[in-house]
């Protein structure tokens, strides 16, 4: 009721604002009256004053009705009129050709892995290695006991000698045989008997020739090499314990060391499955093979600067993971100085291509949960963008080059606010 009656005062001359206002005021409550702000009717001072008086009345009524943090704000004491808006530092983004690259992160990997392990049971003689050395292929590692397999060779040959010795003599014992069955003098039956003879005789030659193998097989065998170039583990066992080897399987047999190549080397990465189907478009619509088995993609280490290492992709898994919605993939490098290692964490980048984009001062973008805005100055308000920002301040979508951003943004700003932009 009384802020009616004031605007109507300031519209009223200033004798008649001052009847109305004065018999309104003296029918308030003493606390009413001194909660809310006071607005005077004009007297002969204020008549004095001219239109002031009224601007500054203005003023604080249409301070009830503004919108945001201004409302119910009076404004400062003596100003003749409106309070003038925050001023904002505001500039236009710069244009720029930027390169487009998608960034992972994964784990290098040998391209071979070998347990070595006994594959005759013996007591080991000799460890022919350091812990961590490089080996080449056939390069010795270990020694078993030989002599055990040295008799049972000896044997195995000595049972062959004898084996041979029966077939001769059962050849013999045929071929004087045929012309006295040929004379009647023995009979079908007793040669025939001597003709088996020769044939179990030269199979029982055959027995003992693979006997004779097998025994040079496991003294082979006592002599334990590198099976392929790489980097040698540490040794597992001592000299003179005894090492079970066999055909048992792998829980069997002994573990002595393990070996994993050097060169190549292989990098593991997993890719979202936006990515993937990203990746298969652009190989559907340009010449470009991002994500394709033989593309080039850029490796490097924690601590390098840049992506100065080269793979080439060779393997791509053949279905997502359902649980994290990603495509293993792999790609091979190679490692001729030797400064990877398996295990050891990388970053890849893949390069999409170049592009104009929008770069803007840092602290133009806002998180505002999983979108990405900044503030622009329109008709002098701060208006809201929604964008799509990628890393250093650049701007893919959602702002036009001629528009002015602000930056930094005051943390109070809001949609629609009053600003005045600055260079």
């Amino acid at each position: 009721m009384r802020l009616r009656v004031v605007i109507i005062g300031v519209a009223l001359s200033g004798a008649v604002a001052a009847a109305i206002a004065g018999s309104v005021t003296a029918q308030q409550p003493a606390s009413a009256a001194a909660a809310e702000t006071k607005i005077a009717a004009p007297g002969q001072a204020q008549a004095a004053d001219g239109p002031g008086w009224f601007a500054r009345q203005w003023n604080t009524i249409t301070g009830y009705f503004a919108a945001g943090p201004e409302r119910g704000r009076a404004p400062t004491a003596g100003a003749p009129g409106l309070s003038p808006p925050p001023q904002v530092t505001a500039s236009r983004p710069v244009v720029r050709e930027i390169i487009e690259w998608d960034e992972y992160t994964g784990r290098f990997d040998a391209v071979d892995t070998i347990e070595v392990r006994a594959r005759v049971s013996g007591f080991l003689n000799d460890v022919h290695f350091t812990d961590g050395q490089m080996v080449k292929k056939g390069d010795p590692l270990f020694s078993i006991d030989p002599r055990p397999f040295e008799r049972a060779l000896a044997t195995a040959r000595a049972e062959l000698e004898q084996a041979k010795t029966k077939v001769e003599n059962a050849m013999k014992d045929v071929v004087r045989g045929r012309p006295l069955v040929d004379r009647k003098v023995i009979s079908e039956k007793v040669f025939d008997d001597r003709e088996n003879l020769q044939r179990e005789a030269e199979a029982a030659v055959k027995v003992a020739e693979a006997k004779v193998q097998a025994a040079e097989l496991d003294l082979s065998f006592t002599k334990i090499s590198a099976p392929l170039a790489g980097r040698i583990g540490r040794n597992l066992i001592s000299v003179g314990n005894y090492v079970t080897g066999g055909g048992g399987g792998a829980g069997s047999q002994t573990l002595l060391a393990t070996i994993v190549s050097q060169d190549p080397i292989q990098f593991y990465f997993d890719v979202s499955e936006n990515n993937v189907i990203k990746y298969k478009r652009l190989g559907t619509a340009a010449s470009q093979k991002v994500g394709q088995p033989g593309s080039v993609i850029e490796i490097a280490l924690p601590d390098d600067k840049g992506f100065p290492q080269a793979g080439k992709l060779d393997f791509n898994d053949n279905r997502l993971d359902a649980t994290t919605g990603t495509l293993r993939m792999r790609a091979i490098v190679d490692n001729a100085d030797g400064l990877l290692s398996p295990g050891m964490f990388g970053r890849a980048r893949w390069t999409l291509g170049r592009r104009k984009a929008l770069v803007l001062p840092a602290g133009a973008v806002q998180e505002r949960g999983q979108l990405q805005t900044v503030f622009v100055v329109e008709d002098g308000h701060a208006r809201s963008r929604v964008v799509t920002a990628g890393p250093d301040n650049v701007v893919l979508s959602g702002l036009n080059p001629g528009e002015k951003v602000i930056a930094p943004v005051p943390p109070a700003l809001y949609d629609g606010a009053r600003v005045e932009a600055r260079p």
